[in-house]
C-alpha cells in the first residue's frame, strides 16, 4: 500500500471521529524518478536526526545532494538547482546556480511589489509567468513547468485564531476543537487557527471580502519569479521557518515569527507552521502522465508542510514551495489552516 493510498484510508478514520490528530502526508514516487535513493536513504528520519546530532555529513545524503550537511542541516541544499533553461525564460539575466538570492519582485511598471498599494495586511503578485512544479521528488509534483497568473492579492500572513473569532460572530458553526468553552486560547490570539476544513477556509474568506487562493497562486506567492525551492532561496535552512527538525517543535507559533523566511513577495510562512488549504482540486499537473488512483474533485489541495514531522509516514520534507499535500475537505485537525486572496 503506497503512502497516499494508506492516508486516503486515514483521511475516513479522521473525517468520522473528528479526533485531534496531524498528518503532513506526501505523495508517491515517480518510478522514474532518480530521488528515489534519497528518499530510502537521506530522508529518513533516522537519519536525518542522526545528521543533526552529529552534526557531520552525512555520505546518504551527499550521494543525492549538492554540498554538504552542514550543522546539522542548518544549511543543506535538499534539491537540485532547477532547470537553467526554465529560469532563462523567465529571466534571461539570471546566473543559474545552486543559491539564489531572493530580489523583491518587480511589477510591470518597474515598482516593487509586495506591500505597496495593496489592501491591509496583504502583498501584491503582479500577473506573468512563473515556474510551477519539480522533477525532483514525488511524482505528483512534476513536472516542473512554465505557469501563468493574473495578478492577484495574498495574506502577508496565515489567518489567525483572532481573525477567525471575529468570524465565528457571525457565523454559528462550531469553534476549532481546542478553543475551551469556544474561546481563543490564552496567549493563541496570535497563532494560526487549526482544526478548520475546506470549507471553514473558504467560508472565513468570504466573510472577509476575499476568496482562498488558487494552488497555482499560492506556488506562485511563495516561490517569486525564480522558482525557488524554499521561499527564501534554494538553501535549506532550519531557522527560517516552525518546521519539525528545530528542537522541541510541538505545534504552530505566532505567524510572522520568521521574517527572514519570507517569500520574495514579502509573504511569511509559507514554509512550515501549518499546511494551507487552497481552492484547487487535487488532479495531476498539466503533461503529468503518471497514473494515481488519488486524483479527483473529492479531495483539496494544501500547500506548504508544517510544524508536524510527517517523515515517519514516508512522506519527505515537506518544506519546499512544490510540495502538494490533500485530503478530502471535510478533515480538520492541528496542522491544517488557510490564507486568504483577493482579485484587484
Amino acid at each position: 500500500m503506497n503512502a497516499k493510498r494508506f492516508f486516503s484510508t486515514l483521511t475516513f478514520l479522521a473525517v468520522f471521529i473528528q479526533a485531534p490528530g496531524a498528518w503532513g502526508f506526501q505523495g508517491f514516487l515517480h518510478p522514474k524518478n532518480p530521488a528515489l535513493k534519497c528518499q530510502t536513504a537521506c530522508h529518513q528520519p533516522e537519519n536525518i536526526r542522526q545528521a543533526r546530532k552529529d552534526k557531520t555529513e552525512n555520505s546518504k545524503c551527499a550521494e543525492c545532494h549538492v554540498g554538504r550537511v552542514d550543522a546539522g542541516l542548518k544549511k543543506t541544499p535538499l534539491f537540485s538547482p532547477l532547470s537553467n533553461r526554465l529560469i532563462k525564460v523567465l529571466n534571461p539575466e539570471s546566473k543559474a546556480g545552486p543559491v539564489f538570492k531572493p530580489k523583491l519582485a518587480k511589477d510591470s511598471a518597474g515598482k516593487n511589489a509586495g506591500l505597496s498599494d495593496a489592501p491591509p495586511r496583504m502583498a501584491f503578485v503582479p500577473a506573468g509567468e512563473f515556474i510551477m512544479g519539480s522533477n525532483e521528488r514525488w511524482a505528483d509534483e512534476s513536472p516542473e513547468y512554465i505557469e501563468t497568473a493574473d495578478a492577484f492579492y495574498i495574506d502577508l500572513y496565515e489567518v489567525t485564531n483572532k481573525d477567525y473569532a471575529g468570524f465565528l460572530k457571525n457565523d454559528p458553526r462550531d469553534p476549532p476543537y481546542h478553543w475551551p468553552d469556544g474561546e481563543v486560547p490564552q496567549g493563541k490570539e496570535n497563532h494560526p487557527v487549526i482544526y478548520v476544513n475546506w470549507f471553514d477556509a473558504r467560508d472565513y474568506c468570504q466573510w472577509a471580502g476575499k476568496r482562498l487562493p488558487t494552488e497555482e497562486e499560492w506556488e506562485k506567492a511563495a516561490r517569486g519569479p525564480e522558482g525557488l525551492i524554499y521561499p527564501w532561496g534554494n538553501i535549506w535552512d532550519l531557522d527560517k521557518s516552525n518546521n519539525p527538525y528545530k528542537p522541541d517543535v510541538s505545534g504552530p507559533v505566532p505567524v510572522g515569527n520568521y521574517p527572514q523566511g519570507r517569500s520574495p513577495y514579502g509573504v511569511h510562512d509559507m514554509s512550515g507552521n501549518v499546511w494551507e488549504w487552497v481552492d484547487s482540486h487535487y488532479l495531476p499537473h498539466p503533461g503529468n502522465d503518471v497514473p494515481s488512483n488519488e486524483y479527483g474533485k473529492d479531495k483539496r489541495v494544501l500547500k506548504g508542510g508544517s510544524w508536524f514531522d510527517c517523515l515517519s509516514y514516508g512522506c519527505g520534507l515537506s518544506s519546499p514551495t512544490f510540495n502538494r499535500s490533500f485530503f478530502t475537505p471535510e478533515v480538520r485537525n492541528n496542522s491544517f489552516g488557510f490564507r486568504c486572496a483577493k482579485s484587484p
